[in-house]
């Protein structure tokens, strides 16, 4: 039984009981699983179903292209019909595929599976994006900041539980991953339904389109260089083993060391420095700020292999605590940046459309990190601290850019002198 000393606590970190509190539970259970599947799914398929590593990587990379195509239509649908309908229905469907996973036989059938997975999962983010804008009401951003800390937490806990199931390295072990990761979406359905709002669709006007994303230079801009930036998500999961591995003479287990910090980071600091970001302008100057902490953290993680080895854990460690402060600050420049631009009536196309960014990233980043970043060694880290120092000196730039598109037509839709809707945010950052 909880106590009434936990409860107040329990509110805080929360929220209030409502749409936010359920939202958040209904994410962090589905993350839970994600981190149970995720981090055993390779060795499922090579391993469990045999099938050759390199057909797993052709078949994910078909998965993960065609993925990006239901971005901007289910984020239509979302805006039509309404988030939560959507986005429930992508739920469901990815409970079915994830299960479905459990009876693959052959590569084909794995790729087929794998790609309504990732339209799944695409059009769950597209949807997930407006019902994150409704459900925050005046402070989108800051609630999406406070959500990915329980997103991260989640993964994390998944992961834990899956170092169980490898070890054990068994089917019936990797079987019980897959059905738990989808009943972990079936329960975030179910949380969704009970405890947050269908809210109907707000009114269009008459220039809306179905493409209307596409024809705002501003966000364009701004989404491309947030799926660029996002490179620095795989330069701690995936360039730094690397080099760590590699490169240097440090123990093993500093990458299991590095994976925990850079989760720790975020978890602790996420929601308080989302807080403080939460305006177009304050988002473009949190880019900045976030490229230049990158800019110190990979020459600190290139210098790994020059210091002895009993000094190269504490500099790894060190060089991911800077760079998970600038992957905080990004994240929250994202947030404000990804919502504050986009009109309330096309949420989830807009949403959609920056879902689609940030995954074209992340299926480029392996090829581009392992090829010119370790292929270039130590100089390779520097121009890539220095691509997202340009990165994020962009930011500011883009967001001033967007705000001015954004008065003009105000001002031609009304007559006004495109005073704002809202006051704005003091600048914090």
């Amino acid at each position: 039984m909880i106590g009434k000393s936990t409860r107040p606590r329990i509110s805080h970190v929360l929220g209030p009981a409502g749409p936010q509190r359920a939202l958040i539970l209904a994410s962090f259970v589905s993350r839970v699983g994600n981190g149970l599947f995720n981090t055993a799914a390779v060795l499922y398929f090579t391993l469990v179903v045999h099938l050759p590593a390199a057909q797993v990587g052709v078949g994910l990379t078909i998965a993960g292209l065609t993925g990006l195509l239901a971005g901007i239509p289910a984020g239509n649908l979302a805006d039509r019909y309404g988030p939560r309908t959507v986005w429930l229905t992508a739920l469901a469907m990815q409970a079915v595929t994830m299960a479905a996973f459990v009876f693959i036989t052959d590569w084909l059938t794995f790729t087929l599976i794998a790609t309504l997975d990732r339209l799944a999962a695409t059009a769950a983010g597209a949807a997930g994006g407006g019902l994150i804008a409704r459900t925050g009401g005046e402070r989108p951003a800051a609630f999406r900041a406070k959500l990915r800390t329980f997103v991260n937490l989640g993964v994390v806990l998944g992961t834990l539980g899956a170092a169980f199931a490898v070890s054990v390295d068994t089917r019936s072990a990797y079987t019980v991953l897959i059905l738990a990761n989808a009943a972990s979406f079936a329960g975030a359905g179910l949380i969704a339904l009970m405890g947050v709002p269908n809210y109907q669709p707000l009114p269009r006007p008459k220039e809306h389109h179905r493409w209307a994303v596409l024809a705002d230079r501003p966000y364009v801009c701004f989404v491309a260089l947030y799926g660029a930036m996002g490179l620095q998500y795989q330069t701690v999961s995936l360039l730094l083993p690397i080099w760590l591995s590699a490169h240097t003479d440090a123990p093993r287990w500093t990458v299991a060391a590095v994976y925990a910090v850079n989760s720790g980071v975020c978890v602790l600091l996420q929601s308080r420095i989302g807080s403080r970001v939460e305006t177009p302008r304050q988002g473009g100057r949190a880019f900045r700020f976030a490229g230049l902490l990158f800019l110190i953290s990979c020459p600190l993680m290139a210098l790994t292999a020059d210091v002895p080895a009993w000094v190269a854990p504490g500099l790894a460690i060190l060089a991911v605590c800077v760079h998970s402060l600038g992957e905080v600050w990004e994240s929250s420049g994202g947030f404000a940046l990804g919502f504050g631009l986009a009109p309330d009536h096309a949420q989830g196309q807009y949403q959609g459309f920056f879902g689609i960014g940030f995954d074209a990233g992340q299926a480029l980043a392996p090829l581009i990190l392992t090829t010119a970043v370790l292929g270039l060694g130590h100089a390779g880290w520097l121009l890539l601290g220095v691509f997202f120092a340009a990165l994020g000196a962009a930011g500011p730039p883009v967001a001033a850019w967007a705000e001015r598109t954004r008065r003009s037509s105000h001002d031609s839709a009304d007559g006004t002198q495109g005073k704002p809707d809202k006051a704005p945010l003091p600048d914090t950052v």
